[in-house]
């Protein structure tokens, strides 16, 4: 909600400054080549979306991410001890920092959705490990950046993969420190 009246404010804010300094037909003309470049963007997510969410779905269905499961366990049981006791919980952790590694952020979604379901103690109350999930999430380790790959080849780079040493260690870097950090503050702001 507070995003929207963000954006309102701020196109306000350029109508009202394009008005005063009689840019009128330069805010048009960029309102329109920004839709476009927006749709042009989209339709080449579209492909890299549908595919790499495919091989996730592909990746459940053949049982690798029970596999992964499997090989992942010992870490999730201690970033995760609910996992040791709920095979579906481990399996939908796996399956969803498997995406996230991958880069599929979306196929991610609905696995973390169903994972952050199966953490609930308490409703309205985020668990420990809920928000270590969170943070999984929002800083994943990521090995192939699909996504960004596919804008970077949409927007003209003749190497999209050429980040991916910095992609690695920053995503290392981030998610390390942000679950250093959810296990700090877990253990600090203790509400038992």
């Amino acid at each position: 909600m507070v995003m929207s009246w963000v954006w309102t404010v701020l196109v306000g804010i350029s109508i009202l400054c394009a008005a005063i300094t009689g840019h009128g037909d330069a805010l048009a003309s960029a309102v329109l080549r920004g839709a476009q470049a927006g749709i042009e963007v989209g339709i080449a997510m579209a492909g890299s979306l549908c595919l790499w969410s495919g091989v996730g779905v592909l990746m459940e269905h053949s049982g690798l991410t029970a596999v992964l499961s499997r090989s992942l366990g010992p870490l999730l049981r201690h970033i995760f001890p609910s996992a040791a006791r709920d095979p579906v919980l481990a399996a939908d952790l796996s399956g969803n920092i498997c995406a996230n590694i991958l880069g599929l952020g979306n196929a991610a979604t609905p696995m973390g959705i169903r994972a952050t379901k199966a953490l609930i103690r308490q409703p309205g109350v985020a668990t420990d490990e809920m928000c270590r999930l969170i943070v999984l999430n929002t800083a994943s380790i990521q090995l192939i950046p699909g996504n960004v790959a596919a804008i970077r080849a949409n927007l003209g780079a003749v190497s999209p993969f050429d980040i991916l040493p910095a992609v690695w260690i920053t995503s290392l870097c981030s998610a390390g420190l942000g679950l250093a950090a959810a296990f700090i503050l877990g253990k600090v702001w203790r509400h038992d």
